[in-house]
C-alpha cells in the first residue's frame, strides 16, 4: 500500500496558476503511474491526469488539456500537477492516486489502488 499526502491547494483567481504536489511513501514509486482526480459535491470523481513511472505517457482530460501540466519528480518520490489558466469550474476537491496495476495509468476510479485526503482548490471569477 502506498500513502499519499497532496499539498498545494488554495484559492486563486480565475486566469491564475496553482500548483499541487503529491508525495508518495510505502512502495517503489518511481514504476508506479500516478494520477489526479477532482470531485464537486454531488459529482463523481473524475479523472484530470495520469503519469506513467518514467514520465513517458501522459493523458489530460478534455476540460484541462493545454491548461494543465503533470510532471513527477522520482527522486523526491513526488508528482506534480500544475494547472494554468484556471477557470471557476476547475473548482473541486484534488486527489492524488496511485495506480492499482503499477504500469496502467489511473484513467478511472477503479483503476486506483490508493487515494490522497485530497486538497480543496476554489477559483474565484
Amino acid at each position: 500500500q502506498v500513502q499519499l499526502v497532496e499539498t498545494g491547494g488554495g484559492l486563486v483567481q480565475a486566469g491564475g496558476s496553482l500548483r499541487l504536489s503529491c508525495a508518495a511513501s510505502g512502495r517503489p514509486f518511481s514504476s508506479a503511474a500516478m494520477g489526479w482526480f477532482r470531485q464537486t459535491p454531488g459529482k463523481e470523481r473524475e479523472f484530470v491526469a495520469g503519469i506513467t513511472g518514467n514520465g513517458g505517457t501522459i493523458r489530460f482530460a478534455d476540460s484541462v488539456k493545454g491548461r494543465f501540466t503533470v510532471s513527477r519528480d522520482n527522486a523526491k518520490n513526488t508528482v506534480y500537477l500544475q494547472m494554468n489558466t484556471v477557470k471557476p469550474e476547475d473548482t473541486a476537491v484534488y486527489y492524488c492516486a496511485a495506480a492499482r496495476v503499477t504500469f496502467v495509468l489511473p484513467l478511472s476510479p477503479p483503476m486506483v489502488g490508493s487515494w490522497g485526503q485530497g486538497t480543496q482548490v476554489t477559483v474565484s471569477s
